[in-house]
């Protein structure tokens, strides 16, 4: 969420990011909350000294004064209960109204209310070109027996998927060349829960706005996270780390679990839109510097592009517009990778900054060298996500005989197989 100063102080600001980004709220109304709440924490104040006052008199006081001293103490205390109820109930509509507010986006994001509007700023790679008919990868996959699908619909309903044989050592060898790559470029491998309690998705910004989309267990008070960005951002929350320790480049690992209730129409077969996948997430927090962020955000987005293009998949980077890019962002890329089935690229890669958003709202924050405690920056960008990956992989390598070409860093984790 941001800073409340920064919404007092520059409320116009604030409501041009939230006609960008088609958010639902009235910020003269969340000010007027807010100067509410501080009426009454400065009414409270006020009868809590005045309370105080008469306190110290009625020690001095005969019996006469005494018994009209209890009865004022007495009104007090009933205005500060009164207060008291008043504050908590307009507290918590104003902290509601606070989870709404959108970070600030940059000034280079396209304006728009959803993903036509986003800007192809690169392309990289040729699509292939093939001298026979190439198969879709559900086709492919089935006629190679490396994928169940009617029987695992059978299991677990519609966009549920089972991969087998090369094909699942395909999506372990994709994970594995993701993990090394990141470990050699200083990121630290983890393994997050993918069960989260209702505060990590909150911190992250998933809650409230994406309760629909997320699976829960309502037994446990528990969730399935959509991304492993939900625990690493809850993995640091309260605390207040030693500037020394910044940044820190997490490799996280988990499944991932999506209702996917925007798109029930959309991409229903295969592997492309799914209820549950895999991924390896770039996720860094580091200090709240406007230009450290921007460094870090080129940094996740190259390493990206230099997994995609090591494995060649020809993409393209777009700059997302307001409206697609999410109420906490201040920038996002998407990479898009080829299909050739589809004819056209889909994302496979999403690279956000979100300043300190997402730090206020998990109280993330760090010691600088002054003393000054801030919150931290946090970004962060796919890495690999399979089986989408998967997909695209063995559609743009396929072969004539309906073999796949195992591109070259992929080898090493197949028993040094080129094709499978």
């Amino acid at each position: 969420m941001l800073d409340l100063r920064l919404i007092r102080d520059d409320p116009d600001l604030v409501k041009r990011a939230v006609e960008a980004k088609g958010i639902d709220l009235d910020v003269d109304a969340l000010l007027a909350l807010d100067a509410e709440v501080r009426r009454l924490k400065g009414s409270s104040e006020a009868a809590q000294a005045e309370k105080k006052r008469l306190s110290k008199e009625f020690g001095r006081a005969d019996e006469e004064t005494r018994a009209r001293l209890r009865e004022e103490i007495a009104r007090i205390d009933a205005g500060l209960q009164k207060d008291k109820d008043d504050l908590a109930a307009k507290q918590a509509e104003l902290d509601e109204l606070m989870l709404l507010t959108p970070g600030i986006p940059w000034e280079g994001a396209p304006v728009g209310a959803d993903e036509s509007d986003n800007v192809v700023i690169k392309k990289v790679g040729e699509p292939p070109v093939f001298d026979f008919e190439p198969l879709d990868h559900i086709t492919l996959l089935e006629q190679r027996g490396w994928a169940e699908f009617a029987r695992a619909r059978n299991v677990a309903g519609e966009r549920a998927y089972a991969l087998v044989g090369d094909a699942v050592l395909l999506e372990r060898a994709l994970l594995s060349y993701a993990l090394d790559v990141l470990v050699t470029r200083d990121f630290t491998p983890i393994s997050v829960p993918s069960l989260v309690r209702e505060m990590a998705l909150v911190g992250t910004g998933m809650f409230p706005k994406g309760r629909e989309e997320t699976y829960e267990l309502p037994a446990d008070n528990l969730f399935l996270a959509g991304t492993a960005e939900v625990a690493l951002v809850g993995l640091h929350a309260g605390e207040i780390l030693d500037k020394a320790r910044l940044p820190i480049k997490y490799a996280g690992i988990s499944p991932c679990f999506r209702r996917e209730i925007g798109s029930a129409s959309r991409d229903v077969r295969g592997l492309v839109r799914v209820h549950q996948f895999e991924k390896v997430e770039q996720f860094i927090l580091c200090e709240a510097d406007d230009a450290e962020s921007e460094r870090w955000h080129a940094t996740l987005l190259d390493c990206a592009e230099s997994l995609l293009q090591a494995l060649g998949l020809a993409y393209e980077v777009v700059e997302c517009a307001t409206g697609d890019m999410g109420i906490g962002k201040f920038r996002m890329n998407d990479i898009n990778t080829w299909f050739p089935s589809l004819h056209t690229f889909r994302e496979t890669h999403s690279c956000s900054t979100l300043h300190d958003w997402q730090a206020r709202r998990a109280d993330l924050r760090y010691r600088d060298s002054d003393g000054t405690v801030k919150h931290v920056h946090t970004l962060n960008n796919t890495a690999i996500a399979t089986p989408r990956l998967v997909a695209a992989l063995v559609e743009n390598h396929q072969n004539a005989d309906g073999t796949v070409t195992v591109p070259e860093p992929l080898r090493p984790y197949l028993g040094g197989r080129a094709v499978l």
